[in-house]
C-alpha cells in the first residue's frame, strides 16, 4: 500500500507550508501507481458504457482528474465512450413543459441535479477537443433552468457536487455571467436551507434538520457523504472560479469554516464515520466521505487555502485509511457505503463494499495528493 512521506517533514517543519513539504517524485510516483492501479481494475470490470445519472457521472469526473495528471488515453477514451454512448445528454425528456427537479430517474426529470453532473466531464471533454455538439444538450438544459423565476433547484446536500461546478465550467466556456449569478442564487438557498451555523456542516437535505431528526442519542446527523458532496463541491467551484468574482471570498470562507469542522471530527483511524458528530450511531469506516473529504482539504493546500501545519496531519491520517485499509490487493475499493441519504445503523459495510462514485471520490483524493507531492 502507498503512503506519501509527511510524518518526519512535519517534524522538521518551520513556520510556511511550503517548509513542510518537500519535493519527493519517488511518492508522487507511488501515488501515480495506486491510481493506475485502481483505475485499471475498475474499468477492466466494467468496460461497457454506463447510464448518465449520477453514480456512473461521478466516477466520470475521477477518471478525467486520472486522465488529467497521467495523460493516460485510455481514461480519456473512456470517457469518451461514455460520453458518446449517452448522446451527450442526462435525462432526456423533450418537453420541457414536463421537466422535474424532484427526486426521479426519469426522462422527465431533466432538471434534477443527478441527471445534470454529466455535464462536468461533456464540458471538460470539450475543452480538450472542442466540438458544439458536447454540450448543446448540457446548455439548453442549465439556460432553461436559468430562464425560471425559480432559487430552489438544489434541495439536497449532492446537488451541490452535481451541479456547482458544471455552472462555473459552462461560464469558462461560454462567457455567459449568467452561469456565475445563479450559481449563488442556487446556492445562497441551499445554504439557507441546510447548512447549520453552530455545528459549520451541512445537513443532507431538510428532512434531517435538528431538532426535527437526530440520532438514537439525541445529537445532530450530518451525514458524511453529504458533506463531502458539498467539501467537494467548493473545491470545483473555486478552481474555475474567476479570482475576481464578488462571491467568491464567501464561498472561501464556507469552505473554510467547514473544513475545520471535518478536520475536527475525524476518527483516529482516518477515516470519518456515516454521522459525523455522532460515531456511534453508524460506527465504522466510510470510504466515500472519507475520499472527498481528503480530496477537498487536500484541493485547499494545494491552493493555498488551508494551513498545511493544520491540514497535513488531518490528509495524511485519511490517506493512510484509503491505501491501507479501503484498497484491496487487487484494486477494489471498499468500505463504501451503498447508495443512500443518511447514516443506517446496522447496515453492513466492508471491504467488498465498493461502487462507482466512491471509486471516483478515490481518484480525486489521489489526484490531490500526487500534485501535492510533485509540488512541493
Amino acid at each position: 500500500m502507498v503512503r506519501f512521506v509527511l510524518p518526519l517533514i512535519i517534524v522538521v517543519a518551520a513556520s510556511s507550508n511550503a517548509s513542510i513539504m518537500r519535493a519527493n517524485d519517488g511518492d508522487a510516483r507511488k501515488v501515480t501507481e495506486t491510481i493506475d492501479k485502481v483505475n485499471r481494475h475498475w474499468q477492466h470490470a466494467h468496460p461497457e458504457p454506463g447510464t448518465a445519472f449520477w453514480h456512473n457521472a461521478v466516477y466520470h469526473t475521477g477518471n478525467m482528474e486520472a486522465w488529467r495528471l497521467t495523460g493516460d488515453t485510455a481514461y480519456y477514451e473512456y470517457s469518451m465512450r461514455w460520453a458518446e454512448h449517452n448522446l451527450w445528454m442526462g435525462a432526456r425528456g423533450t418537453d420541457q413543459t414536463v421537466w422535474k427537479y424532484s427526486y426521479g430517474e426519469t426522462d422527465d426529470y431533466v432538471l434534477f441535479g443527478d441527471w445534470q453532473v454529466c455535464f462536468q466531464t461533456y464540458a471538460d471533454l470539450y475543452s480538450v477537443e472542442p466540438a458544439p455538439v458536447k454540450i448543446a444538450r448540457a446548455r439548453k438544459v442549465m439556460e432553461y433552468e436559468m430562464s425560471t423565476q425559480r432559487n430552489d433547484y438544489w434541495w439536497w446536500a449532492d446537488g451541490l457536487y452535481m451541479v456547482m461546478p458544471v455552472m462555473t465550467k459552462l461560464y469558462n466556456i461560454t462567457g455567459n455571467k449568467l452561469y456565475l449569478d445563479k450559481l449563488y442564487e442556487y446556492w445562497a438557498y441551499a445554504d439557507s436551507l441546510m447548512f447549520d451555523k453552530e455545528a459549520r456542516l451541512y445537513y443532507r437535505d431538510a428532512r434531517y434538520v435538528y431538532p426535527k431528526h437526530k440520532t438514537s442519542s439525541g445529537k445532530k446527523d450530518f451525514w458524511a457523504r453529504g458533506d463531502g458532496w458539498v467539501m467537494a463541491a467548493f473545491a470545483k467551484v473555486l478552481q474555475d472560479l474567476p479570482e475576481d468574482n464578488i462571491h467568491r471570498n464567501i464561498y472561501i470562507n464556507r469552505y473554510k469554516q467547514m473544513a475545520s469542522a471535518v478536520a475536527d471530527c475525524q476518527q483516529p483511524e482516518g477515516y470519518w464515520t456515516r454521522s459525523m458528530l455522532d460515531p456511534d450511531f453508524a460506527p465504522g469506516a466510510e470510504t466515500s466521505g472519507t475520499a472527498f473529504f481528503t480530496y477537498a482539504l487536500m484541493w485547499g493546500v494545494n491552493n493555498g487555502l488551508l494551513d498545511g501545519k493544520v491540514y497535513i496531519p488531518v490528509i495524511r491520517k485519511a490517506w493512510t485509511y484509503l491505501t491501507e485499509k479501503a484498497l484491496q490487493p487487487d484494486g477494489t475499493v471498499g468500505y463504501v457505503q451503498p447508495i443512500g441519504d443518511r447514516a443506517v445503523p446496522g447496515q453492513v459495510i466492508d471491504a467488498a463494499s465498493t461502487a462507482d462514485f466512491g471509486v471516483g471520490a478515490f481518484l480525486l483524493a489521489a489526484c490531490e495528493v500526487a500534485k501535492y507531492c510533485k509540488s512541493k
